[in-house]
């Protein structure tokens, strides 16, 4: 199973807003943001308060992936 966040990556571009703005308005720390830039995990705790910062649902920033094995 392999997690993206690339659509929460195009709606900061579609909506003009940077990494320090989103970790401002969410209030994330250095560490979960370098983990959301790689493509790992982060707890529910912090991807509620991301969608709550940009006012969407989960689905709406990332997207979870069955590997074919």
């Amino acid at each position: 199973m392999t997690i993206s966040y690339n659509k929460l990556w195009k709606l900061m571009i579609d909506r003009k807003i940077k990494k320090v703005q989103l970790k401002n308005m969410a209030k994330l720390g250095s560490t979960t943001l370098a983990k959301l830039g790689k493509d790992e995990p982060v707890s529910m705790d912090v991807l509620i308060r991301i969608c709550q910062s940009l006012r969407v649902n989960i689905g709406d920033i990332m997207d979870v992936n069955q590997d074919d094995q």
